[in-house]
């Protein structure tokens, strides 16, 4: 191996092999989480990649909109990826785990089923930590401009002239 090579760590054509092997939603290396198809990858600081590549998947089942990709919910939750945070979400992504374990399966991000995973969410849904990811994500996810249109949401309108001029009345089905 090359010093290059070594200093780059891991090249597009590994990451790729490792996301067609892994077969999940998700490529979680040393210190990156990726999606699967390898359109986007996430760089962690004080999170373990797992802990982020659950916690996507956690964000994608809270809010679960079959539509947007990955990479918006990882938007959503790269503010959890600070040192102020880190120690209560890898607290809270541990107990997710456990909970997970206590339903038999090898840990969160390995149920295959999202009934599966919304049911464990529902056992945690009064925690501190649940609370805390899903009101973060409220505008974590629902703030970004670029998901405003998978939505059908123009954004605001008065830069437009309003909504007075620009589609109040055009209800046809009334």
């Amino acid at each position: 191996m090359t010093d290059t090579k070594a200093r780059q760590g891991l090249s597009r054509r590994d990451l790729l092999a490792r996301s067609m092997a892994a077969g999940a939603s998700f490529v979680v290396g040393s210190s990156f989480v990726a999606g699967s198809d390898a359109a986007w990858a996430l760089e962690t600081t004080a999170l373990k990649p797992e802990t982020m590549a659950t916690l996507i998947q956690m964000a994608r089942d809270i809010y679960p909109h079959d539509h947007l990709a990955d990479e918006y919910y990882a938007i959503a939750v790269k503010g959890y990826d600070v040192p102020e945070a880190a120690e209560d979400v890898e607290a809270g992504i541990a107990g997710l785990n456990a909970a997970a374990q206590g339903k038999g399966h090898a840990d969160y991000l390995s149920i295959g089923w999202e009934r599966d995973r919304v049911d464990i969410l529902r056992g945690i849904e009064d925690s501190a930590f649940f609370q805390q990811v899903r009101g973060g994500l409220v505008t974590g996810l629902y703030n970004q401009k670029a998901v405003w249109p998978l939505f059908g949401y123009e954004g605001e309108s008065y830069s437009k002239g309003g909504y007075i001029n620009r589609g109040f009345d055009d209800i046809t089905w009334l």
